[in-house]
């Protein structure tokens, strides 16, 4: 008789276990969570993918619209979710971090707004699960800033500052959006190295070259996404380089 997995959290409706994941590889415990939106039809079709062994993708946790998390992998495992990503050095996210997906059509979609109950039901479980945990709040973080190249999950439409105010994440107000952007496409010069830095410093993927190049660019997409949501271009404006500011000083105080 097969023993049924029990959830690491008592938020949990139910454990649907998935066959794809495997052994954290070099880390003792997560230490980051990583949002993703499923980007699917429907729950039930992500749900089947992502307990489908032939699909290869799992995450720990997934939420529903109306908020029931169902949960996926156990946490001491390491399930498959971030992909080829890196954040401060790190490039096996997948045995760094908790992946939760979110139940919501995403860009392919229209961006539809995530209902305020599976809302309510993220900021539950992220409390619980960086309080077991012990993650930072500015190691909560989207799939996007992980995996600028490839990915814009969960969105710019996605509440993050809702998250912060109920003690989940990290965040400051983005500065008013002014003017347009700094730099040209390859342009160099000591002010684009001084943004790559401020972006590397802040934990994004990107080269401190001083040339405004494809990496830069979609680094700065997956900030504003994140952090910016009002215009996401990939030009670095006034806001968006503030917003960066404001966030890095923020670190220095621990907020």
């Amino acid at each position: 008789m097969t023993t049924r997995p029990s959830p690491d959290s008592p938020l949990v409706a139910r454990f649907v276990a998935s066959p794809n994941h495997g052994e954290r590889r070099g880390y003792s415990r997560p230490n980051c969570l990583i949002l993703h939106y499923t980007g699917m039809p429907t729950g039930a079709a992500a749900l089947k993918t992502l307990t489908d062994p032939a699909s290869e993708v799992s995450a720990h946790y997934l939420i529903w619209e109306d908020g029931v998390i169902d949960q996926l992998v156990a946490e001491k495992d390491r399930a498959w979710h971030a992909g080829k990503a890196w954040w401060k050095g790190e490039s096996d996210l997948n045995s760094a971090s908790i992946g939760v997906e979110i139940v919501n059509l995403g860009h392919d979609g229209g961006s539809p707004p995530f209902p305020d109950r599976q809302i309510a039901a993220t900021i539950a479980l992220g409390r619980d699960v960086c309080a077991r945990w012990a993650i930072a709040p500015e190691r909560v973080l989207a799939h996007s800033d992980v995996a600028p190249a490839r990915k814009q999950d969960p969105g710019e439409a996605f509440p993050w500052e809702r998250l912060w105010r109920a003690g989940v994440g990290h965040w400051t107000e983005p500065a008013t959006l002014s003017g347009g952007a700094l730099f040209a496409h390859e342009e160099d010069g000591p002010p684009v190295r001084a943004l790559q830095a401020m972006l590397a410093l802040y934990g994004y993927r990107v080269g401190i070259m001083g040339v405004y190049d494809r990496q830069t660019r979609q680094a700065v997409a997956a900030f504003q996404r994140h952090f910016r949501p009002g215009r996401v271009d990939g030009e670095a404006d006034a806001s968006t380089v503030a917003t960066l500011k404001a966030l890095i000083e923020g670190l220095g105080r621990g907020s």
